[in-house]
């Protein structure tokens, strides 16, 4: 890991409660500040890492500055602030875009001009065509370089970092000693033999394994490193049907294993091949699909099976047809074989839902797509990874005909891969 005085800093300051803390943890991947409706939830700085195409830097998250406020918790915040800005190579000055500019705004307007170093105003919470027009009214806090964003939805991101991190030097890979962590989810229905899969790739009885069907109830997760690679592997308790769940540990369970979902970077859903694809299976690979996760499909108790690969992976494509861009891993849990090519699948589906395609790229790619007549589409950007996320600025600005969104997609996956993520397009007015 570079260490921390050797990399660049960029300190988020603002008002309370205009969105400091979202923006922090969605730059950083990770949710290291607190959150909540009530301002003040932030006091003390908080930092992180941010990476934008190996321009590494340093995040800092301040409290809400009132500048001229007497109150003892406010003037700490203020005071605090001042050390992380003293530090600054850059400053995100974040500002509530559905409100007008406050006295409050002004005066901390004023102590940012002073300081003489880089501002970046951004206006945040701009999630619509129509709230984009407010972005003009801030100019007049005489700041030359102003973005708007949505921070809670990821919106604006890719304009807003390449300015930010513009005269930030590129840190070698090889700087980089810390082990990639991915975290992975192990879900199906029950008795499909997840509990068996964590036991092989762990290489250690992690989990308890029986024929009765729901014997895991709490999450198991196990740490495996492979080649600079740290696998969290988390075993979720098998998902039954609604109306199976009676038992309130059960119903727990089942909600527990769909926020082990939400919280995974790659999901393996695994399906017993003996007994083929049921529609349980289907539903529960609709939970990851929403969630916008990285999947692959594991057909276990392979060894049982008397029929090819071909014949099996036409059936299962046709039941989870949106599915097709995750891979399927057919192996045995319980003999091991075909286990350890999940470790380089998993890899890989990560990577490709954390890949970002810089803007340059998109728009030599959108000039090569051929669409409708009566569609233009001006320009892409990539809003957000972990699903890509890409914003499509066309002359309507309604959503796209669910053809023209699908061929989209296909496209975008020739072009720049994608393998094992869902892809996600939304469209805005240019």
């Amino acid at each position: 890991m570079v260490a921390r005085a050797s990399l660049p800093t960029v300190v988020i300051v603002g008002r309370p409660n205009v969105g400091k803390s979202t923006l922090f943890n969605a730059l950083t991947g990770q949710r290291r500040a607190l959150v909540g409706d009530e301002p003040g939830m932030t006091r003390d700085r908080i930092y992180g890492e941010a990476d934008y195409f190996g321009r590494r830097f340093e995040l800092v998250d301040t409290g809400g500055i009132i500048v001229n406020d007497a109150e003892m918790i406010p003037s700490q915040i203020l005071k605090q602030a001042r050390v992380a800005l003293k530090e600054a190579a850059h400053i995100i000055y974040l500002i509530d875009g559905r409100t007008e500019i406050t006295g409050a705004d002004r005066d901390l307007a004023k102590m940012l001009h002073k300081l003489g170093k880089p501002v970046t105003l951004v206006v945040n919470k701009i999630d619509s065509t129509k709230s984009e027009r407010l972005t003009d009214d801030f100019y007049a806090l005489s700041f030359k370089d102003v973005f708007p964003v949505s921070a809670e939805h990821r919106i604006g991101f890719d304009e807003l970092l390449e300015h930010v991190t513009a005269g930030f030097a590129v840190t070698p890979e090889e700087e980089e000693s810390t082990a990639q962590k991915i975290k992975v989810a192990i879900i199906g229905r029950p008795n499909v033999g997840k509990s068996t899969l964590l036991n092989a790739l762990t290489g250690q009885e992690r989990s308890i394994v029986s024929e009765i069907a729901g014997t895991t109830r709490d999450a198991v997760d196990e740490t495996v490193k492979r080649d600079d690679t740290e696998y969290v592997f988390v075993d979720t308790a098998g998902i039954r049907r609604k109306g199976k769940t009676t038992a309130m540990a059960e119903k727990l369970s089942v909600v527990m294993a769909r926020r082990h979902i939400r919280l995974a970077n790659v999901v393996l859903l695994v399906v017993d091949a003996s007994e083929g694809v049921v529609a349980l299976d289907a539903t529960i690979a609709g939970y990851a699909h929403e969630e916008g996760r990285a999947t692959i499909i594991v057909a276990n108790k392979w060894d049982t099976v008397k029929e090819g690969k071909r014949v099996w992976e036409e059936r299962i494509r046709d039941e989870m047809k949106f599915l097709a861009y995750a891979p399927i891993a057919f192996i045995s849990a319980k003999t091991g074989a075909g286990v350890p090519q999940l470790f380089r699948l998993v890899r890989d589906a990560y990577q490709s839902a954390s890949k970002r395609i810089t803007t340059g790229e998109l728009n030599r790619f959108i000039g090569m797509v051929e669409f409708d007549k009566d569609l233009k589409v001006h320009y892409m950007t990539q809003a957000s990874v972990r699903p890509p996320t890409f914003i499509a600025f066309t002359d309507k600005g309604k959503e796209l005909h669910f053809s023209t969104e699908r061929y989209l997609i296909n496209q975008l996956r020739q072009r720049f891969g994608f393998e094992g993520t869902p892809i996600e397009i939304k469209v805005k007015r240019r």
